[in-house]
């Protein structure tokens, strides 16, 4: 008896719950707070850095290049741009001597028209110029060891950052590969594999993009763009209202376009995970598939959602392509803003060329991160719609408990008795899978369950295992609640044999002793004579080091399942659960199951599900299960004398 398929709903990504996930991945970046700390200073460096290389320009245009000065002393009331050259220097003097009738002498210094520079030699302006050349060198240095600077510090926060991005998906995607391991048996029946997949996989490669790309590169933009305000309105503040008058319409296209996108992102999340979950139940059925023709209603199905997320892509493409030229646009008008203001004041006088120069610099710098806002915003919103997806994994509470330490049993060292007291139990409520079930098993005794299909059976096996707990009844062992013992402890003592095995990717080694480096040659050949392993695997490539595929599909079914029977015997367990071994088994190989089976119950306390009749005639005592209740008990002999259900069984399978 299975539970019916459900899958936990999608839930509404807003505002309020973007703060909540971010808060709550703050454990996560805890550890690495220091580093990060650091990387916020390194940021501020860069910060510096890149409002230091467009002043130095202005410093070399307006200190050297064209150094036109607007003192008293140097200007006068005609207002016609002069520059001063130092006569102490013998260059400069000689000069000044041979054209006395070009400079006005006052002192040390002369002053010359910046106009009849032109009625000089180039020899000559070298000369006077000689100390502005040397100065242009000293910027240009000042500027290589900026850029130099700038580059040392983007690079180590940029490795810096990626470590701790690194480490910190590295702690996530171990924190919810342990939370979804220790899950019950009920959330993978409700969750397709593909979705549980995209959850450890792409969405949490999401979040280690906005942690690398987003989060200090945020911090950075915020203080970059206040400090490019605070150096231009120090600069000019006139040009810099002029200039600034357009960014509420920036500020407002930013902020629709952030209420657009969210859905967009969110929608395209959902259908990747259904892309993924669509998939990896095509493969997994494939052989379903083809057997009964379904390819063209499955590529419907898959067609029809590829569709959506086409339709999702596009929605988000079509936000971008109406945002993005629209701040070009915006960029350009505060562009053209400058210059036509800027270039009026170096007309009049009132500003200088370098300080047109740092603005335009500036403006291009400062509109950088708000046409990076659409990536950032990208990656961000993408993130936290993987976040949500995460946390609603780590919400995921529905796993079996564990006993609390006061009430908490050591776990038995021999299970004297394993006992059903009136045990119901359901899948979905209000239908009842087992319904007041009571019988007791003794130690070193088999029991046998036997009913038709949907009677309750694997479910029996399902509680003992604590894979699921009852609704209302106990299950006991050697009296006592099995809530009370710790799960790990209580399955230790168990081994459960399915009729479909799984085989994990790996060796045969690994598969039947696990991580065990323990185990002695002598300990390994006599558990694979037992489990009757030991003449197959002798003919495999590599012996019991022979690697197997997904599922070990290079092996026949009843290799597979005396695997798994071997398997069972590695861990020396105390209670054996057969869910009918023998159910898909050809005889010849059935006599080989039935013999191992036979060495791993051997002195052991058995629970055996038994398809077959033939199977239950070898057990001590027989319950019969119909519509979730026993409603026969008795060795195989007593049950056949009654002529009841289960003598209509026997007889039904001839």
């Amino acid at each position: 008896m299975t539970e019916r398929s459900t899958r936990f709903d999608e839930k509404t990504l807003g505002k309020t719950q973007d703060i909540r996930l971010i808060r709550r991945l703050f454990p996560y970046i805890r550890p690495y707070q220091l580093m990060l700390a650091l990387a916020v200073l390194l940021m501020i460096g860069i910060t510096v850095m890149e409002l230091v290389i467009p002043y130095i320009t202005k410093v070399a245009i307006d200190r050297y290049i064209v150094p036109v000065y607007t003192l008293a002393e140097s200007t006068p009331e005609d207002g016609r741009p002069r520059i001063t050259v130092n006569l102490e220097n013998a260059g400069v003097n000689a000069v000044v001597q041979a054209h006395p009738a070009l400079f006005q002498i006052k002192g040390s210094s002369a002053v010359i028209l910046f106009d009849d520079l032109d009625r000089l030699s180039r020899k000559e302006r070298l000369k006077l110029r000689q100390s502005d050349i040397t100065g242009v060198g000293k910027m240009a240095a000042a500027l290589l060891v900026a850029v130099m600077i700038s580059f040392v510090l983007n690079f180590a926060l940029v490795m810096m950052m990626e470590y701790v991005g690194q480490k910190i998906m590295h702690d996530l995607r171990l924190a919810l590969f342990s939370h979804i391991q220790n899950l019950s048996v009920r959330f993978f029946t409700k969750n397709p594999v593909g979705r549980l997949v995209t959850r450890v996989t792409n969405d949490i490669q999401n979040m280690h993009e906005m942690f690398t790309s987003v989060i200090i590169f945020v911090i950075k933009d915020f203080f970059l763009i206040a400090g490019i305000t605070v150096v231009l309105f120090y600069l000019d503040w006139r040009l810099a209202a002029a200039a600034y008058c357009i960014f509420p319409i920036v500020f407002y296209a930013s902020f629709k376009f952030a209420g657009s996108a969210r859905a967009a992102f969110r929608t395209i999340r959902i259908k990747i995970a259904q892309i993924n979950s669509s998939f990896a139940e095509t493969i997994g059925g494939m052989r379903v598939i083809q057997l009964f023709n379904r390819q063209q209603d499955n590529f419907k199905t898959f067609a029809t959602i590829n569709h959506e997320n086409y339709l999702a892509g596009m929605q988000q493409i079509t936000v971008f392509a109406v945002f993005m030229p629209l701040i070009e646009l915006m960029s350009s008008v505060a562009l053209a803003i400058v210059i036509f203001y800027g270039g009026a004041g170096i007309i009049d006088q009132r500003i200088s060329l370098g300080t047109l120069v740092i603005f335009i610099s500036y403006l291009r710098i400062f509109f950088r991160p708000i046409r990076d806002v659409a990536e950032k915003y990208n990656i961000t919103l993408n993130a936290l719609s993987s976040a949500e997806r995460i946390f609603l994994a780590f919400d995921e509470t529905d796993r079996i408990s564990e006993p609390r330490k006061a009430d908490a049993l050591p776990a038995p060292d021999t299970i004297r008795e394993l006992a059903f007291d009136a045990v119901s139990f359901s899948y979905v409520p209000g239908e009842k899978v087992l319904d007041a079930v009571s019988f007791a098993v003794a130690s070193n005794r088999t029991l046998a369950i036997v009913g038709p299909t949907g009677a309750g059976k694997t479910s029996i096996i399902n509680l003992i295992m604590r894979f699921h707990d009852p609704d209302a009844g106990t299950v006991r062992i050697n009296g006592d609640n099995i809530r009370r013992y710790g799960i790990r402890e209580l399955r230790s003592r168990m081994a459960l044999v399915t009729q479909d095995p799984f085989l994990f990717s790996g060796t045969i080694r690994s598969n039947i002793f696990g991580d065990k480096a323990n185990v002695s040659e002598p300990e390994i050949a006599r558990i694979l004579d037992a489990s009757r392993c030991a003449s197959f695997i002798s003919r495999l490539p590599d012996g019991i080091d022979t690697v197997l595929g997904e599922s070990g599909a290079s092996l026949s079914s009843g290799q597979r399942q005396l695997i798994s029977i071997a398997r069972a015997m590695a861990v020396d367990p105390q209670l054996i659960l057969l869910d009918e071994a023998t159910s898909y088994i050809d005889s010849e190989t059935e006599a080989k199951i039935q013999d191992a089976l036979g060495n791993l119950m051997r002195n052991r306390t058995a629970v055996v599900i038994a398809h077959r009749l033939s199977t239950a005639r070898m057990a001590d005592h027989i319950i019969v299960l119909h519509e979730g209740r026993i409603v026969e008990s008795g060795t195989h002999e007593h049950l056949m004398a009654r002529e009841g259900f289960y003598h209509r069984m026997t007889r039904f399978q001839g």
